[in-house]
């Protein structure tokens, strides 16, 4: 089916996906970034202890996402999209009166959890969930939703700062929500009892007719299982190496003698990038299968990374950015389809959390570890050729996953 008509039939549910993946950009690091020098201003805070608040903000985010994303294989889907969305609204409007640092950590570790954590779980799990066969293709049109919004709202808020204030722009993003995001989520999920019972009556079938070839794995299964932990090396290098290298940008660009605004320029190719191959990434999902097509993913990136290590041209700024755009827009579709190819369904929330928690963490140790690194004198380029090494041993230990299971889905 072609991608206009498989929109066009299910347009209510990828408008759902869609607008969770949109929002789900307030509470990641470059929206909350914004507000960092009035945020220190207002509380008498050094660029150190906003780092430490928000680090931990981030660690125990990710516990706590082990907990509530599993609720989703058990509560009925608009309940706990409503939930999520309450939990933003909750974020914004106590960052926006936070008198202390107590309180604004609180705001800040609710952003955490209901954006990049919870509404990114959601999308993820609700996708894979009630699409079979246009898996992919759902995956690819909700993943478009976030760098676009990444492109719109890093400069409405720096005009909203300008008119508002920055307690004011948490303010009114909280009363908008409120009064928007969560009656659409409800409306765009009016049929969800129809889809979920078409969900119960295709596992019903699938386990009469080939119950000896299916099997839906708990959490608990799941971590017993060796094959996993050879997957997820290629689920955590990735984001690791882009959020340490983001996350000191500054120095990359000095260490490399070129200017902000070239670097910056670079992001519009890193977005054009992400959501063209994300597109892209769908029917080859749908045709050959996440788990087949998991490896590629990641060689983009190694060449970025091997351009950033041997050369210092201003034109390697741009390169980097595009194949990092790619790297991560194949990525954030392909990995949402894995786990459900590999381990079923039916518990696929309780899994996905648990994979989501350790990106969390993974993604809040990144920046410190990296830092260090560089405080030790280590240079970029020798960064970026160790990156270049753990994405390597992903790939090998991801091709001895493919090799001892032929490609095929883990048996009972």
């Amino acid at each position: 089916m072609k991608y206009w008509l498989f929109i066009i039939d299910n347009w209510r549910f990828l408008a759902f996906g869609f607008l969770m993946s949109f929002f789900a950009s307030f509470g990641t690091t470059p929206l909350i970034s914004l507000f960092g020098g009035e945020i220190r201003a207002e509380f008498g805070l050094s660029h150190g202890d906003f780092g430490n608040i928000y680090s931990i903000a981030n660690l125990v985010g990710a516990a706590g996402i082990v907990w509530l994303g599993r609720k989703i294989d058990q509560m009925d889907l608009r309940l706990y999209s409503s939930l999520v969305c309450a939990l933003l609204v909750v974020g914004c409007l106590l960052i926006s009166w936070a008198p202390n640092v107590v309180f604004l950590f609180a705001a800040i570790l609710l952003l955490r959890l209901a954006g990049p954590g919870l509404m990114n779980h959601t999308v993820g799990t609700s996708m894979v969930r009630y699409f079979d066969t246009g898996r992919g293709r759902a995956l690819a049109v909700t993943a478009v939703g976030q760098p676009l919004s990444e492109a719109v709202f890093p400069t409405l808020v720096v005009i909203l700062i300008a008119v508002l204030g920055w307690r004011g722009t948490w303010m009114s993003m909280g009363i908008v929500f409120a009064i928007v995001l969560i009656p659409l989520t409800l409306w765009l999920l009016k049929d969800q009892t129809a889809r979920h019972q078409r969900l119960l009556d295709r596992l019903s079938t699938d386990h009469t007719q080939t119950a000896h070839q299916i099997r839906q794995w708990s959490r608990r299964d799941v971590v017993r299982d060796p094959r996993f932990y050879l997957i997820l090396p290629s689920v955590l290098f990735p984001p690791i190496i882009m959020a340490g290298l983001f996350f000191h940008q500054v120095h990359l660009v000095e260490s490399k003698g070129w200017t902000l605004s070239l670097w910056a320029t670079g992001f519009i190719g890193f977005a054009v990038a992400r959501v063209f191959i994300s597109l892209l990434s769908g029917p080859l999902i749908d045709k050959f299968g996440a788990t087949r097509l998991l490896p590629y993913y990641i060689a983009p990136l190694v060449f970025a990374l091997l351009a950033l290590a041997f050369f210092d041209h201003s034109s390697v700024a741009f390169v980097y950015m595009i194949l990092g755009g790619m790297s991560t827009g194949a990525r954030t579709v392909t990995i949402n389809a894995v786990w459900a190819e590999i381990y079923g369904v039916t518990h696929l929330g309780a899994i996905r959390s648990l994979v989501q928690a350790l990106v969390m963490l993974a993604v809040a140790v990144s920046p410190a570890t990296f830092g260090w690194l560089i405080d030790w004198g280590v240079t970029i380029e020798a960064i970026a050729l160790m990156g270049v090494g753990l994405l390597l041993s992903a790939i090998v230990l991801f091709a001895v996953y493919q090799f001892r299971m032929g490609f095929k889905q883990p048996l009972q």
